[in-house]
């Protein structure tokens, strides 16, 4: 990294512009060219704004940020006589005045900058910098320069964030000052950046939302800014603001966050980075305190910056094939375009997921098996690790097979494979144990929204990719066949996902009970029971893995080493009251046995390498893949409450959080010590305290929709 050359954000290097979103796929008719966008921002600024279905060719609507309270705050200048005032017309002047429409020089340094900075003449309100992934930053865009930006922040605390030694100092210099600023400025929504060529863009797409269509939906407060490749040369990184403003897909809503569900999202981004499940990023997250908010009580704004190769979902298919072309209040849905359909597959084909497709060949088919791999995989690891994603419609499933939109989620406490984490779930649809199973809806609607591709490709052209206008002049009865052969892939589609969630689910399980060595009898005989004893004594999912740790499969089952051992896994439960502790020290030891008789056969067949280092090696390897910090959900409430009451002190606790986050195998909390709580140093206790199950009243602590 440190040979990187770094750019402020308002000087990042962008791809090729024909290789751009905006260049490959269909823009809104009303903004069709970045040109005619920047007509808009002065003449009729609304268009971004109001709530709208878009032309049914579209796959993206050009919008700048605009984070302001909505509905807006527009009062006729009092020298202007009401009756002699068209209304509309002073809307459309009140918004221009505030657009992003002034360029800026580009930074001394960077003359040949590819992009300029906007600001709006109109727009002035505090920016407060509350925090900065360093494993987002360094993974994704290395070479982005933010100046004094952590030293700013101050030094990461639980215990002493009121400290003067750990406050953040401004750099003496001017350009790192500069920088900070530059970054402050564009991921906060107060400038935007653009070419002749390039101009931030929202996403249409559509989506099932608890089971029932619910039509258009979009990127009502997320806009993509810009694009940047790495410096490896292969991959490239999208910057979207989460909590923008309104964008043509806001519907009724005002297109902002609030600072609870940022700071919930920037963590966990990179929480489950740490844990090795396919995410998106987090950048960035920016207070914005002057900006009241009104959710179930008033709250405060901000911006969280999410970073991925691509954002596209399912729901972006669905919404040029949907199931049905009804209309209903609050929104609506355009016909099937199968041109729009065609070209968004086969951009996602080839320039998102890279598949290797020879010239020509046919690509719908291979595109949702892919697809179908990755998010079993993803969804794999979420059952392995406890995590719930709590609102899993078709519009939060990437095409990626990333973990994306990170809402009412939880990761489990004491387990319960029926705990349901969102409680505005009332049937339990996305429950822990029906996780898989809602990956797999998900898929049905890709296949679905694809079949008439799939099935043209099968038949009409031969193994073929359907080509330019493949629709035209083509009877709907033809369309409907085509569709129905498609639709004949379901069962190799459930299939993948089955077969590629079992698999690499017991990989993960092995990893994290420490086998070397694959069985087919491992989910009945380990896997299953583990967690069935897990349920039934009401313990903690997390710590009874991270217990595991430390089991010595040479101690003798009838010794005192491993009733105090069990005694210690019996203590992960905060029910301790209604345990049944000799029969559940029963179980134990019977799972225990069969588990040290594994352990000694791997060990035996040499597969830990020499036999006096394996015990080591085997007890580092699993430490590794078995957290001691967690984000449960009473962490981040306390961690939320804290920014809130304070933000100059919060961000140092928000800043410890995220560390613990990015390295949750590290022993916190000087975990094995066995000094008195009283001898630890400060900070190490409030750790342990942040490693612990917490108060008993927050346990299964279930959050809403509402961000």
């Amino acid at each position: 990294m440190s040979s990187t050359a770094k750019y402020p954000i308002s000087a990042l290097p962008l791809p090729p512009i024909s290789s751009l979103l905006t260049q490959k796929l269909t823009p809104d008719i009303h903004t069709p060219s970045v040109a005619k966008f920047r007509e808009a921002q002065k003449l009729n600024p609304s268009i971004q704004r109001r709530a709208r279905l878009l032309s049914p060719e579209c796959h993206f609507s050009h919008v700048s940020p605009f984070p302001v309270s909505f509905p807006y705050d527009i009062k006729p200048p009092e020298d202007e006589n009401p009756n002699d005032t068209d209304k509309g017309e002073f809307i459309e002047r009140w918004l221009a005045e505030r657009e992003s429409t002034e360029p800026q020089p580009p930074p001394a340094q960077y003359p040949d900058a590819p992009l300029r900075k906007h600001y709006g003449k109109n727009r002035d309100q505090p920016l407060d910098l509350i925090g900065l992934s360093e494993t987002g930053l360094m993974d994704c865009v290395p070479h982005l320069d933010v100046g004094d930006a952590f030293t700013l922040i101050g030094a990461p605390t639980l215990s002493d964030e009121f400290g003067d030694d750990g406050d953040g100092v401004e750099s003496e210099r001017e350009d790192v000052r500069a920088s900070r600023k530059d970054l402050v400025d564009i991921l906060s929504g107060h400038a935007m950046l653009m070419s002749d060529d390039f101009a931030p863009w929202s996403m249409r797409y559509s989506g099932h939302q608890f089971g029932s269509w619910a039509g258009q939906l979009g990127d009502g407060r997320a806009i993509s800014v810009v694009v940047t490749p790495h410096p490896n040369g292969s991959d490239v990184y999208e910057l979207q603001l989460k909590g923008g403003g309104r964008t043509p897909f806001s519907r009724s809503a005002d297109g902002l966050a609030v600072l609870r569900s940022s700071i919930r999202e920037y963590l966990c981004s990179e929480a489950m980075q740490a844990l090795h499940i396919p995410t998106t990023r987090a950048l960035s997250l920016i207070s914005l305190p002057a900006l009241p908010v009104a959710r179930e009580k008033m709250e405060t704004a901000s911006i969280v910056t999410r970073v991925a190769p691509s954002f596209i979902r399912i729901g972006n298919f669905e919404a040029l094939n949907g199931p049905t072309n009804m209309f209903f209040f609050g929104g609506g849905q355009q016909k099937s375009d199968y041109e729009a359909l065609r070209i968004l597959g086969e951009y996602v084909a080839k320039d998102v997921l890279k598949l290797e497709l020879k010239e020509g060949e046919a690509w719908g088919e291979k595109l949702v098996l892919e697809v179908a791999e990755r998010n079993a995989k993803m969804v794999a690891g979420w059952q392995a690790y406890g995590f719930m994603h709590g609102v899993i419609n078709t519009d939060n499933v990437s095409i990626l097979g990333l973990t994306i939109d990170y809402g009412p989620y939880a990761f489990m406490d004491v387990f319960d494979s029926f705990h349901i984490c969102n409680h505005s779930d009332e049937s339990g649809r996305y429950a822990y144990k029906y996780q898989p199973n809602m990956i797999v809806y998900a898929l049905r609607a890709l296949l679905n929204a694809l079949a008439p591709v799939i099935g043209a490709e099968k038949t009409m052209y031969d193994g073929q990719a359907v080509p330019t206008n493949w629709t035209k002049d083509i009877a709907s009865e033809q369309i409907e066949s085509w569709s129905e052969k498609g639709k004949e892939l379901r069962t190799e589609v459930e299939r993948v996902v089955q077969q590629t969630c079992s698999t690499e689910y017991g990989r993960l399980l092995r990893n994290r009970l420490g086998f070397k060595k694959q069985d087919s009898k491992d989910q009945t005989v380990f896997f299953q029971p583990l967690l069935d004893m897990m349920e039934s004594h009401k313990l903690d999912f997390h710590i009874t893995f991270r217990n595991l740790v430390d089991f010595d499969p040479t101690w003798d089952m009838k010794g005192t080493e491993i009733d105090h051992y069990i005694t210690r896994l019996l203590s992960a439960t905060p029910d301790a009251s209604s345990l049944k502790k000799e029969d559940a020290a029963e179980q134990w030891k019977n799972w225990l046995k069969i588990y040290a008789e594994r352990i000694d056969a791997e060990i035996s067949e040499g597969l830990w390498g020499d036999a006096e280092k394996a015990k080591e090696e085997r007890q580092e390897k699993i430490r590794l893949v078995n957290p001691r910090f967690v984000l449960r959900q009473w962490v981040l409430e306390e961690v939320i409450q804290r920014v809130e009451r304070d933000t100059n002190s919060g961000k140092r606790v928000l800043a410890k959080v995220m560390h613990m986050a990015c390295n949750p195998y590290e022993a916190w909390g000087a975990e094995g010590d066995e000094r008195a709580e009283a001898e630890l140093e400060k900070e190490e206790r409030e750790e342990r305290r942040f490693c612990g199950i917490g108060e008993k009243k927050m346990l299964g602590f279930q959050c809403s929709c509402s961000s």
